[in-house]
């Protein structure tokens, strides 16, 4: 879960810093990068994180945006079966905005706002396995 940010932002909205703060996570967890499919829709389309992905082996699987280039500079979709797999991302943010109070943004400190995420995450969790 990336930390909140004030104002309104598209995807795409630091996407460098968020990129290197993934990268250091899989550098702690012992994961090489080296391999990995990006499964991203077409929010995360653009020139700069598809280079970024390849400068650290990373393949991505990003959904090209139809309003973002007139001429498509990549191939399409590599995987299309790995890019039906985003439903499950996708239905859980579905999940997470049955929490009325995550839907709306009411706490002012980012630190109550993430808690309560986690709390979402966790009665998720325990309701889809038990």
């Amino acid at each position: 879960m990336s930390p909140p940010f004030a104002g309104n932002h598209n995807d795409l909205f630091e996407i460098e810093s968020h990129f290197q703060k993934m990268l250091a996570d899989l550098q702690l967890s012992d994961i090489s990068p080296d391999g990995l499919f990006m499964n991203a829709d077409a929010g995360f389309d653009s020139k700069k994180l598809r280079e970024n992905c390849q400068k650290m082996g990373i393949i991505p699987n990003i959904d090209h945006n139809k309003r973002n280039r007139k001429k498509a500079y990549y191939q399409d979709i590599i995987d299309e079966e790995l890019y039906k797999e985003r439903f499950s991302v996708e239905r859980t943010n579905a999940w997470i905005d049955a929490f009325k109070i995550l839907l709306i943004r009411f706490e002012r400190k980012a630190d109550n706002w993430a808690s309560l995420h986690y709390l979402a995450f966790i009665l998720i969790f325990l309701k889809r396995n038990f």
